[in-house]
């Protein structure tokens, strides 16, 4: 009787120890997941064609931010008229350091003119186009936006070191870089890429590989 106890408790006892290295290993498996993923959904037409309202995506938390990089950050603070955990989705144009500027239908980083092949050819044309007090401003760079309408950086001539530029791909309604400035690095959740089955093939291109 006393034996068939002791065996009892044991086995109680390996099941309990099973069971913590079970959850202990799940909860692992989760941080670990959690920090270097993460979902999110398109909310607005600010990147339209290539993301759509309501479209899934995938977040690398850890992946580095290159020029047309796809980001997803967290805009308030940056964005004067955002909420806090309000966060936007934009394509990084300019890097620490860059000068971007719109002259004439192109645009330029550093003086060069940069690809834009992934927009169309009105969204690059007009789109990029900068609205201010109801005028339509067709040329800029960064010395001029920043001194009309930004609250922050209003002196800013390249990106500040730590920062972005974005744009939407819809830029005729797109609210980004033009309207308020930067995105610092640490407002960053991540770089987005869409799932193998998500839009076109031509799509899945505009935002998973043209990073560089």
């Amino acid at each position: 009787m006393e034996k068939s106890t002791k065996n009892t408790k044991n086995k109680f006892l390996r099941e309990c120890l099973s069971w913590l290295i079970y959850l202990v290993v799940l909860g692992a498996v989760y941080l670990t997941i959690t920090h270097f993923f993460t979902m999110a959904t398109v909310d607005g037409e600010s990147m339209d064609p290539n993301l759509y309202n309501g479209e899934k995506m995938l977040v690398l938390k850890q992946s580095e931010v290159k020029r047309n990089s796809v980001i997803i950050f967290d805009a308030h603070g940056e964005d004067p008229e955002a909420t806090a955990n309000e966060y936007y989705v934009k394509r990084v144009i300019g890097l620490p350091g860059d000068t971007v500027s719109y002259k004439d239908g192109k645009l330029y980083v550093n003086n060069k003119v940069v690809d834009q092949s992934f927009i169309s050819k009105k969204e690059l044309n007009v789109g990029t186009r900068y609205k201010f007090n109801g005028d339509i401003i067709k040329n800029w760079d960064i010395s001029k936006l920043s001194s009309t309408k930004w609250v922050y950086n209003q002196d800013a001539k390249v990106v500040p070191k730590g920062e972005y530029f974005v744009l939407g791909d819809n830029r005729s309604v797109s609210n980004d870089s033009r309207y308020w400035g930067f995105v610092k690095k640490s407002k960053v959740l991540g770089v987005a890429k869409l799932f193998p089955w998500s839009g076109t093939a031509k799509h899945r291109h505009n935002i998973n590989d043209l990073a560089k």
